[in-house]
């Protein structure tokens, strides 16, 4: 017998089945579809053992269901558009796209060597402008459907660098280059109406998804019913005569002590008092050196300036004083809030810092008018509220909206937290937006026969990180299709996140050069049957992909609305404590591993560390103690089995053959309801126990040889999806047709799985008092548990102190008590 020897095995069999075309898929194929996908990964250079995590227990699985007989779409591709790649150019001063291709051919390699089913010949690469053509081409349908839009939004400036930063690019407010103060400033950019689907993105009935995942994108959509209020407003020369809020508190409008306005609100200029105009300018340039998620967090201490102007609550037609704070954002709701100090923690503590009145309208029972040490948020009686006094908190926010409504001062409404999605990305690597802007024309879409919009090859890569197109006269420039006019281009690219919510539609017709995909080839493999990827991604690329396929079955592209059926989260492996990164300098790469103990072990070992959902801790001894435990299986299924002569000469089976055959299928039950529960851990371990178990018959030799050689074969069947190297020579060296990838994956039998019974006899105090079949397996703690928990044990021992419980194995239990 050789020995086993994984890395000739391993490399091998990759080239064999490669050859072969093992894992083609056939669209013509009759079986049933099961689509399988993992998030594609970006090209970040080298995959660490991270990405094996999520990706080798998924193929684990696709093999499976390829075994029990499904035409299974496995595919992998890679997330190539980003601005690493940009950041790489300008530090390296290679080409993005060089950059990307070589970091593709790495990984490509890399994910070869895990000997998974991926079927290459549908790989998807989204920086090539056979992929990015269509992302172009779906721009432009939704924006024939009215869902992409140009707006005016913030962006992060360095004005040192003279150059918009992306988020990553800001670090402590600072420009990551030169260390200057960051600003915000205003530019046209583009939109995705995302908020349109604000409602059906709330609902995830018919899919499969974890709850967390749910929970997370409907908090994201943030949806509130309440009432939108109309404050007065009279000032010379100011056009507007209101300013509306939204409150989900109607019942709290008559304790309204001040209001506030986000900085960058269009009316604070108009109505800031000429005193307090410096100090309003100030505090507007500093609210804009801060993100969005800086000036919404609860950890930072609330501060804003009066501004000189007031508006007029009409309710009680009091004069309310206007400030300005950063923590009110006018990308959220109407960008002004109504104060309520009494009434909200937040309000009550700016009320405190700046001296503004508290007043209860809403009354704590037993309050007798005493001052309040804090916001009182819980329902209450109304009170100080005019002819709303005496009214239940709860009856009075619909009783105060009804009156406004008559009044029209306000009405009924709904609000989001949600916003459009902005995609426009003011780099280079990323696909073009295909927009031409005419000076006589207006706003141009492309064509789509002039689709892709190509990126330069020869753009110039700034110091500064600004992006090279605008700069670029033979992209720039260009002649307007409409009228045929000189024209400028569009020089923004489109978030990569475009590019990653519509790519595992590409994957069911990759080289299908008519559209994005074939129609035929969609219908038939989507949506996905099961998504795996990382919980990170909830409420952007889900999110966005969730958008984007019910926009385009709207334009009328697709028959369905939800791209993943079911989603399933794997947890993150960690080393030394923490997440994998660079920066911390704990990547462990799987490369040398591969070559010291071979993809198998490393495959095993991932998917034995834990539960795949929770993730768990690398240790490099695991994937030795995987590595001996396929060294003991290669020789129990190789080396000679030598049985011993049955007893009397019958050809019926022997107690040793029926428990060995009992353990088998007892074995194929639970790998196969493990394996559809992505519990990988406790199938290996199943796994293992049958192999220690066979060890100990092949000792004994007390099962014939024909029992040995079924056992041996449901074993490789078992491990062939999570060893697939190893099982295959195997099953070759051990005289079974190739592939055993092509085989039927093993059914159990209920009744040769179940476990003989005995009588189990209980007593409680030496007499008998009932009796109970059990499994001829069952332990002493199980025995415990089930006398305890039966009826009629309950009637004798209940109230009585249980001294001692005898068990005498596969007998008896006495329960002794007092």
């Amino acid at each position: 017998m050789d020995r086993y020897s994984p890395q000739e095995i391993e490399k091998k069999w990759q080239q064999k089945w490669a050859e072969d075309g093992l894992y083609r898929v056939n669209d013509e194929s009759p079986k049933p579809k099961w689509y399988a996908l993992t998030m594609f990964p970006y090209t970040s250079g080298d995959l660490h053992i991270g990405h094996w995590y999520a990706m080798a227990p998924s193929d684990v699985h696709a093999r499976f269901k390829r075994m029990q007989g499904y035409n299974v779409l496995f595919p992998m591709g890679f997330d190539a558009f980003g601005l690493p790649a940009e950041n790489a150019a300008i530090k390296r001063g290679i080409h993005p796209f060089i950059w990307t291709m070589q970091n593709i051919d790495n990984m490509r390699r890399q994910l070869k060597s895990m000997g998974a089913i991926y079927d290459w010949s549908r790989e998807v690469i989204t920086c090539q402008p056979e992929y990015y053509k269509w992302t172009q081409w779906f721009f432009l349908k939704l924006y024939e459907a009215g869902l992409a839009y140009r707006a005016k939004a913030p962006v992060n400036w360095c004005p040192n660098c003279q150059v918009v930063l992306a988020n990553e690019q800001v670090v402590d407010g600072g420009c990551w280059r030169c260390g200057t103060t960051v600003t915000r400033r205003d530019l046209e950019q583009w939109f995705f109406r995302i908020t349109q689907y604000a409602d059906e993105l709330m609902e995830h009935g018919d899919i499969d998804w974890p709850e967390r995942i749910k929970i997370m994108q409907r908090n994201w959509v943030g949806k509130s019913t309440g009432t939108e209020v109309s404050f007065a407003l009279d000032y010379p020369g100011v056009s507007e005569k209101e300013i509306r809020v939204f409150t989900t508190r109607a019942d709290t409008l008559f304790g309204v002590t001040f209001m506030v306005l986000a900085p960058e609100h269009p009316l604070v200029a108009k109505l800031t008092s000429p005193e307090k105009k410096a100090e309003v300018e100030a505090y507007v340039a500093r609210a804009r050196q801060q993100t969005e998620i800086e000036r919404a967090s609860t950890e930072k201490e609330k501060d804003g300036v009066f501004i000189g102007a007031y508006v007029v609550n009409q309710i009680n037609e009091e004069r309310v004083p206007i400030w300005i704070a950063d923590y009110v954002l006018l990308s959220y709701g109407t960008g002004a809030v109504m104060g309520v100090p009494a009434h909200d923690d937040r309000d009550f503590a700016f009320a405190k810092k700046y001296n503004l009145p508290i007043r209860v309208v809403i009354a704590p029972p037993d309050w007798r008018g005493r001052e309040l040490d804090a916001a009182y948020i819980e329902p209450g009686t109304m009170v100080d509220s005019g002819r709303f006094n005496g009214l239940p908190s709860d009856r009075g926010m619909e009783a105060v909206t009804n009156f406004l409504e008559e009044k029209g001062w306000g009405k009924h409404t709904v609000s989001y937290k949600l916003r459009d999605w902005l995609i426009s990305r003011q780099r280079y690597w990323g696909a073009p937006i295909p927009i031409i802007y005419c000076p006589h024309c207006g706003v141009v879409p492309v064509p789509e026969t002039d689709l892709p919009v190509l990126l330069p090859e020869d753009a110039e890569f700034k110091p500064t990180g600004e992006s090279p197109l605008k700069y670029h006269a033979g992209f720039v420039n260009t002649t307007c299709p409409r009228c045929g006019g000189p024209a400028k281009r569009e020089t923004d690219t489109m978030d990569t996140f475009m590019c990653s919510s519509w790519y595992f539609l590409r994957y069911a017709s990759p080289h299908y050069d008519k559209a994005a995909f074939d129609p035929d080839k969609v219908k038939q493999w989507l949506p996905v049957n099961i998504y795996t990827g990382g919980a990170e991604h909830a409420v952007m690329h889900l999110f966005y992909a969730r958008f984007f396929i019910k926009a385009i079955r709207d334009i009328g592209l697709v028959d369905f609305g939800e791209p993943f059926l079911r989603l399933f989260n794997q947890g993150i492996i960690i080393a030394q404590h923490q997440k994998m990164s660079k920066s911390r300098g704990n990547v462990v790469t799987p490369d040398d591993y591969v070559s010291e103990e071979g993809a198998d072990a490393v495959r095993l070992y991932l998917m034995f560390v834990g539960p795949w959902e929770q993730g768990g801790e690398w240790d490099d001894s695991g994937i030795s103690g995987m590595s001996r435990w396929l060294n003991r299986l290669w020789s129990l299924a190789l080396e000679e089995y030598r049985p011993k002569a049955p007893s009397g000469g019958t050809s019926d089976t022997t107690p040793a053959e029926r428990d060995l055959l009992r353990l088998t299928h007892q074995t194929i039950r639970r790998v196969t309801q493990d394996m559809e529960r992505f519990r990988f851990n406790t199938m290996i371990a199943a796994l293992m126990e049958l192999t220690n178990y066979l060890g100990r018959v092949k000792e004994s030799g007390n099962v014939s040889a024909g029992a040995w050689e079924a056992a041996i074969e449901k074993v490789l069947l078992l491990l062939a999806p999570s060893a697939p190297h190893v099982a295959e020579e195997l099953w070759q060296r051990t005289g079974r047709a190739y592939s055993i990838h092509n085989q039927t994956w093993p059914q159990w039998d209920d009744e040769l799985a179940k476990d003989e019974e005995v009588t189990l006899v209980i007593q409680v105090n030496g007499k008998l008092r009932d009796r109970v079949n059990v499994p001829v397996s069952i332990t002493e703690a199980e025995a415990r548990e089930l006398t305890l928990a039966r009826e009629r044990i309950k009637a004798y021992v209940d109230n009585k102190e249980i001294i001692n419980i005898i068990y005498v194995p596969r007998k008896l239990v006495n329960v002794v008590v007092r």
